[in-house]
């Protein structure tokens, strides 16, 4: 059970939902602006509406493999009163929700729809993150927030908020699987957004709002 919901979690993942957005506007998403498929260079391509559309879709491929798993591991437990052995299966719960939610995020990074290439993560990111950690992925997204309303740049607020996600869970919801979740999310969207990192040491980098 637990290995297909990982594949079924990494095949939703994968599904290219601001690709398909694009495309059905008539433009191929790979071919401008940065040639990503987030809702940042969906917004620079074709518009607010379809970002939006872009962001929703993005943020549900995290969140519901984490909730689907959340539901099943409680309604397997929640008629028992296991006392002392809680603890281990709330923890043995927070790490399948964690790998669930990783896998969600890999599928939309290594699209199996996309010769496994892909976007790089962040909605997904904040989508498995309001699910398994909501504290955390409430902290994160103001992070995000704040940071864009000061820089205006989109890639440097995903930096900065994930960055800092192992603190952030550290400090607001701490257990060993989830700061294991948190390290492996925060290390996949700093290894995607290498190409960024170095816009942004070069001053080349797409402000949010720039067209494409």
């Amino acid at each position: 059970m637990t290995i297909a919901l990982i594949i079924a979690s990494f095949i939703l993942g994968s599904i290219p939902t601001g690709l398909l957005i694009a495309k059905a506007k008539g433009v191929d998403l790979r071919k401008v602006g940065s040639g990503n498929i987030g809702a940042t260079n969906v917004m620079r391509a074709v518009g607010k509406e379809a970002a939006l559309f872009t962001l929703i879709g993005d943020i549900a491929k995290g969140a519901i493999p984490v909730a689907i798993g959340k539901a099943l591991f409680h309604f397997g437990f929640e008629i028992s009163d296991l006392g002392f052995l809680q603890s281990a299966i709330n923890n043995q719960q927070s790490a399948i929700e964690g790998i669930l939610g990783v896998s969600a995020i890999l599928g939309h990074n290594f699209s199996v729809f996309m010769k496994f290439r892909g976007g790089k993560g962040v909605a997904t990111s904040i989508g498995v993150l309001l699910i398994f950690s909501p504290y955390a992925g409430l902290f994160t997204i103001t992070l995000w927030l704040l940071t864009a309303k000061w820089t205006r740049y989109s890639s440097l607020s995903a930096i900065v908020a994930f960055g800092l996600l192992p603190l952030t869970m550290y400090m607001l919801d701490y257990s060993r699987e989830k700061m294991t979740t948190a390290v492996v999310i925060a290390v996949l969207l700093l290894i995607r957004h290498t190409a960024n990192i170095k816009r942004l040491i070069q001053g080349t980098e797409s402000k949010i709002g720039q067209k494409a």
